[in-house]
Parts: C-alpha cells; structure tokens; sequence
C-alpha cells in the first residue's frame, strides 16, 4: 500500500470544481426542449465591464443580433439590457441527424449603478455584434475648502478665547483662556 500525502489545498479546489459544476447545472437548466425533442440551452451573454478614470464601458457580445433586437433600459440605478435572438434553423427533411450548439432564446441582464448617474448621459452603441455601452460616473461630492489667514488680529477686540461647543456641560464653566498677545 502505498502512502499519500494530504494537501488540503487539492482538496479545497477540487470541492470548488464539484460546487460550480453543480450551481452551472442548477442555474443552467435547459429550455424546454425543442426541434426534434432536444434540450435547447438557454442564452446568456458575456459581457464586460471597465472602469476608466471618468466612466463605466459595458461591452456586450450580442452576435447574430441587430439594434432592433436590442432594449436597454436604466431605471432606480440598474441597468438592464434585454432582447432576444432567434433560431435561424432550416427544415431538413431528409433522414440524418444534425447538432444544435449555438443557443437562442430571449435574455436580460442586469447590474446595479452607483447612485447619482445621469441617465440622459449614458451613451450606446451597437457595432458588428458588440454594444458597448458607456456610463459616465456621477460627480463625486468635493469637501469644502476653508482658507486660512495669517499674521491678522480679528476686528473686533476680544481679551479671551471662549469655546461654543455646547456638548459638554464642563466646557464653558472654566474661565476664559487670555488671548495671545
């Protein structure tokens, strides 16, 4: 008998193999079946998103389709881009068998915005089966900025430094700090 060492790490990869295998085949349940009593799988497009210094590009392989077959809507911050692609199968009358890989159907995707993007700025566009989408990224708010002078008195004449915070009970009942002179 031969003996082999343990790595947990193996082991942890391969339950993760079996865990995706097992979600892809939970979530990827086959349409209903269709020509001839095949499966037909469903249609998931790939996309991608990219953060630029100023945006959001989404780009989105949509082959065989057109910019007909294609909705994007934005509403409450999440971006959704539906459609669908249709078979374009001839009848074959003849006996034989054929295989259908490529998937068909409708789909939608959606992903959630930061909060504040301008809807009327988000730009589409539809070329030799990509759309790419870009979204500006909403202005981030900017801390105020407080100048500071030096070497000036205030104008009007004060003999002590008194604090204003009201928080703490024990803070205006000491005396006065004299002011510099």
């Amino acid at each position: 008998m031969a003996l082999i060492r343990w790595e947990p790490a193996t082991e942890l990869g391969t339950i993760q193999n079996e865990m995706n295998r097992l979600f892809n085949t939970f979530f990827d349940q086959p349409a209903p079946a269709g020509r001839g009593g095949a499966p037909s799988r469903r249609w998931i497009p790939a996309m991608d998103l990219v953060e630029t210094a100023d945006q959001y590009v989404l780009r989105a392989d949509l082959p065989g389709l057109s910019d007909d077959d294609v909705n994007i809507q934005l509403e409450d911050n999440v971006l959704t881009i539906s459609g669908e692609r249709k078979t374009q199968h001839e009848h074959q009358e003849e006996e034989g068998y054929y295989r259908i890989e490529r998937a068909f159907g409708s789909f939608a995707r959606s992903l959630t915005l930061p909060e504040g993007v301008d809807p009327d700025r988000v730009q589409a566009h539809f070329d030799r089966g990509v759309l790419e989408i870009r979204i500006p990224k909403p202005e981030q708010k900017k801390p105020r900025q407080v100048q500071i002078t030096l070497g000036t008195r205030p104008t009007h004449n004060t003999n002590a430094i008194e604090s204003t915070d009201t928080a703490d009970p024990q803070t205006n009942s000491r005396d006065p700090v004299p002011a510099p002179s």
